[in-house]
């Protein structure tokens, strides 16, 4: 394929198109709601109405406002419909030639929109995840085209670096600084690894992605192997996420199929294959070298580092690893260009993030935003606030954030921001609690996540885990003293400070927060008598309020 062929799938597929898009959401939320039936039936109802010549009903990815669903926009009319059901989508066709449309008309003026900044799902809602021609004709793989013909390997790096993007998968390390790196190591044999692994509680950005716009992903890796000399990706996708996984293997194929995948993309000397590799749902494998391990056939522990994986990752070789939204921004950057994408966000924190804005919330699902948006300017503007009540605290970076209570809503929403409150970005999840919720019984949540999903090879975590969930466990049930809370607290510094990888590390973040700001319901535990039959009505609240 050249790039005449490509803008001619691209006219063609325009040419095709109706006048009148119908889009129904498919993605996993929406499904679970009969969104399948709803597009049948509107399908059904386009025929009977013989309005086939100028009215599509297209199966699109998420359209991010979950809470709602199924969601049904008719475009270009802007008209949304929220909670559609079976019996009530045919209506929305009817309502295209003269009828009335019985489901709930949404707002896509909305705060929860309009406050939205869309790089990695400007697609999302918009296309057919199912069809490279639809990506093709919103100018899918252009940004390939014009890194291969435009732009040296050397160059596409100082475009990611002068971006300024930072690793999305919660650290922040600098992309370009890490493309840089595993590009400069020697060898004949390289790796590109997107990090699907997506497992925090209340967090599924990625799998939204994935499911929504397969291509953004496999366009970002492709772009990523010409930079660092790599011939081979692969991208590492939980089981739990079986619909991801099937569009990324039609995907896959699709592009294989029009030579965006393989040997000799757009004729030229760049060679590069995927292949996807499925993980069991270990917390763990969402570690890098632990992800390795997994990829290599071995069980998913960390190792220790240095080296590190582009020195010495996937059999040894130099290895790039980026997460799906990281690898979601490379062919934005390389299109529009890094100064257009440092122009957005913060001087330290450049362009957008995807929050799962989830909890006691009235507006929740997916959203993005540009870097430096406050906390409050999400919850209370875009999220709507709690229903009942006031914002207490809000949880970000699942079981490796932190809790910020309601007086640091003002907070920017950035790196940096964030550490210094003691969260952190994360992958993306952001739990909003009322003050129903009991923040001790929060953090003995995360620690009995933490506890489950510890690989068990350093003491440190292993152990830690443990013993910290235990004492949260007695303070809950008001059994413990004030040397137990003192030696939580001590624990959580031990744990920390001596585990082997990130998980460990970063376990007692949500125990630290919550005594760093909510010390005094920690203290009333110590003083009151227990719980009726020594049980917590709390846990199943809580533990609801952040799953996904």
């Amino acid at each position: 394929m050249d790039w005449a062929e490509l803008l001619e799938i691209a006219e063609t597929e325009k040419h095709r198109q109706r006048g009148i898009r119908v889009h129904c959401c498919t993605s996993t939320g929406c499904r679970a709601a009969n969104s399948l039936d709803v597009m049948r039936n509107m399908q059904n109802a386009v025929e009977d109405a013989n309005l086939g010549d100028r009215v599509e009903v297209v199966g699109v990815g998420c359209m991010g406002f979950c809470g709602r669903g199924p969601l049904v926009q008719v475009d270009p009319e802007e008209l949304l419909y929220e909670e559609v059901t079976p019996e009530t989508a045919s209506s929305i066709i009817d309502a295209l030639h003269g009828g009335e449309a019985t489901p709930i008309q949404g707002d896509v003026h909305h705060p929860f929109f309009s406050r939205q900044m869309k790089i990695v799902r400007q697609h999302s809602g918009k296309l057919d995840p199912e069809r490279i021609e639809d990506y093709i004709a919103a100018g899918g793989y252009q940004g390939l085209y014009k890194a291969l013909y435009d732009l040296t390997p050397a160059d596409v790096v100082d475009e990611i670096t002068r971006s300024g993007l930072r690793g999305r998968g919660g650290g922040g390390y600098p992309t370009g600084l890490k493309w840089a790196t595993v590009g400069k190591m020697p060898g004949d044999q390289k790796y590109v690894i997107c990090n699907g692994d997506e497992g925090d509680p209340g967090a599924f950005m990625d799998r939204s992605v994935l499911e929504s716009d397969p291509h953004l992903i496999l366009e970002g890796m492709a772009i990523a192997g010409y930079a660092i000399g790599a011939n081979h990706g692969y991208i590492y996708v939980r089981a739990e996420y079986p619909l991801a996984i099937q569009r990324l293997q039609k995907a896959i194929q699709q592009a294989k199929k029009y030579g965006l995948l393989g040997s000799q993309i757009f004729d030229s000397a760049f060679d590069f294959k995927i292949d996807i590799r499925i993980g069991a749902g270990a917390f763990v494998c969402g570690e890098e070298t632990a992800l390795i391990h997994s990829i290599e056939g071995a069980r998913g522990n960390p190792r220790p580092r240095p080296p590190y994986p582009a020195e010495s990752g996937l059999w040894h070789c130099p290895t790039l690893i980026n997460n799906v939204e990281t690898l979601a921004n490379i062919s934005a950057i390389i299109k529009g260009g890094a100064d257009w994408y440092a122009g957005i966000g913060t001087e330290t924190s450049k362009g957008t993030k995807i929050f799962a804005l989830t909890g006691k919330i009235r507006n929740n699902g997916l959203i993005e935003v540009p870097m430096g948006i406050t906390l409050r300017e999400i919850v209370e503007e875009m999220g709507g606030g709690v229903p009942d009540g006031m914002v207490k605290a809000v949880q970000t970076g699942g079981p490796s954030g932190g809790c910020i209570p309601a007086t640091l809503l003002d907070t920017p929403v950035d790196y940096d921001s964030l550490m210094k409150v003691g969260s952190m970005m994360g992958s993306g999840g952001m739990v909003v609690m009322d003050h129903e919720t009991s923040m001790v019984e929060v953090a003995r949540f995360y620690m009995e996540f933490c506890r489950g999903e510890t690989c068990g090879k350093c003491v440190p975590c292993r152990t830690g885990t443990v013993q910290l969930y235990s004492l949260l466990n007695k303070l809950v049930n008001r059994q413990a003293t004030q040397a137990d809370l003192d030696t939580m607290e001590a624990l959580c510094y031990m744990v920390k400070e001596t585990s082997l990888c990130g998980l460990g590390m970063t376990a007692p973040n949500p125990v630290l927060s919550t005594l760093r700001y909510f010390k005094e319901e920690y203290d009333a535990l110590l003083q009151t008598p227990a719980y009726l039959n020594g049980h917590s009505v709390q846990s199943d609240a809580i533990a609801s309020s952040v799953s996904p």
